[in-house]
């Protein structure tokens, strides 16, 4: 049968077909795209050192090496870096979604003098390199001797973060204007419209922003080395640091079966939490 005698309605399904097939192709190759670097690092904990230093490149181990898992484990403390990892990232991760939540319902729903020049202000200092702000950040805080302790995230956390404000700001300012008129009427104030109506309303965003906030505590290599002792330091900083030899030359399959085992947490966050992270990330910004 050729295309001219099919019937009329086919032609549509065909197009359809042929479309879901490329959407599909791409779908799976950027997936590849980005599961492939996370593939080869377990693919690396499973190595002899011989075996990753080998040209060309051997793609698959020749014998897995399980037994680099146990000693990356073994190795180091590596349940008390997790501790002191899990810990800064959940104080960081709840002060900074509150206060980024507050600061983003006054953005939305309140009116004063500057608000959109101050706002402008704020999300340009997104633009800001954390490099700019290391060397002021250490000397604040050796002038008030936090150093070797957790109140740095403390403080980071109560000063909300620019993107989190605006994830915020963008929901709460969907949110139609009677929700707030009719709590004035009945006698609230703006503090109890914010934590009766407001925050129970914005559980997307609180899940997002949650997430988004814990992955960058947790992932953050430079403050923690900067400002911590070995003993209160974090998982980064000992994945990074202490799987060397004699000579100080990185145990590379150790750090990259360590590594594997510092990012299962991360996903586990994610894979609980993602259907109020995708649902965050995706009415931010509509009304």
């Amino acid at each position: 049968m050729t295309a001219t005698s099919l019937p009329p309605n086919s032609v549509p399904r065909v197009r359809v077909r042929v479309n879901r097939l490329v959407l599909y192709t791409v779908l799976v190759a950027l997936t590849g795209l980005f599961i492939g670097p996370f593939g080869w690092l377990i693919l690396s904990g499973l190595k002899t050192p011989a075996e990753l230093a080998a040209s060309p490149v051997h793609w698959l181990p020749t014998d897995f090496q399980w037994q680099n898992f146990a000693d990356a484990f073994n190795l180091i403390d590596f349940l008390g870096y997790a501790r002191n990892s899990l810990i800064i990232a959940l104080i960081y991760a709840v002060l900074v979604t509150l206060s980024s939540a507050w600061v983003g319902f006054g953005f939305a729903r309140l009116e004063a003098p500057g608000k959109k020049t101050l706002f402008g202000v704020l999300i340009g200092s997104m633009m800001l390199p954390q490099m700019i702000t290391l060397l002021p950040t250490y000397l604040i805080f050796a002038k008030l001797g936090m150093v070797d302790t957790y109140w740095p995230w403390v403080f980071w956390g109560l000063a909300a973060a620019p993107y989190l404000v605006f994830l915020f700001r963008q929901f709460f300012a969907g949110l139609p204007r009677e929700l707030e008129e009719a709590a004035i009427v009945d006698g609230c104030g703006y503090g109890m419209i914010f934590w009766r109506i407001f925050l129970p309303q914005s559980w997307p965003v609180l899940s997002a922003s949650f997430v988004i906030a814990f992955t960058w505590s947790w992932g953050d290599y430079i403050a923690p080395q900067l400002l911590l002792s070995t003993d209160k330091s974090t998982l980064a900083v000992a994945v990074m640091t202490t799987y060397v030899t004699s000579a100080g030359t990185p145990v590379a399959n150790l750090q990259a079966a360590a590594s594997v085992m510092y990012v299962v947490p991360i996903l586990l966050i994610f894979l609980i939490a993602q259907r109020g992270f995708v649902a965050g990330m995706s009415t931010t910004g509509l009304k």
